[in-house]
Order: C-alpha cells, then sequence, then structure tokens
C-alpha cells in the first residue's frame, strides 16, 4: 500500500524566523516542517477557510474477513 504524498516545495525563511519556528516545534515534540504546517492550519482556520485532514493510512494488519 503506497503512503499518500505531500507536496514538496522549497520554502525560504528568514533564519530568525526558522530559529523560532524549531524552538517552538522542540516544545511541541514536532519536526520543523510538521511545526509550519499546524501553523498554517491555524492560520487558514482563523481566517475562515476548512482544509480538509487526509486520511492517514491504517496501520497494522488488516481485518480478519468472516
Amino acid at each position: 500500500m503506497s503512503l499518500p504524498s505531500k507536496k514538496a516545495f522549497p520554502l525560504r525563511l528568514d533564519p530568525a524566523l526558522f530559529a523560532c519556528i524549531e524552538r517552538c516545534a522542540a516544545a511541541d515534540f514536532r519536526s520543523a516542517n510538521a511545526q509550519i504546517e499546524v501553523l498554517l492550519r491555524e492560520a487558514l482556520a482563523k481566517r475562515g477557510v476548512k482544509v480538509a485532514v487526509t486520511d492517514k493510512p491504517r496501520r497494522g494488519r488488516p481485518p480478519k474477513e468472516s
């Protein structure tokens, strides 16, 4: 089963801003990439934009069929 892919693109940030993101991410036990995604979702929600969350693949064995 293949995982749903995420859109990859280069992002240029001010080094001071990225350092802040890294500190916040560490405090929340996230990667900087995941922290940026959380911040973007929060900012969009604040503007009233609903972003669908892609279902994550299920882990483990598939259920037995009866």
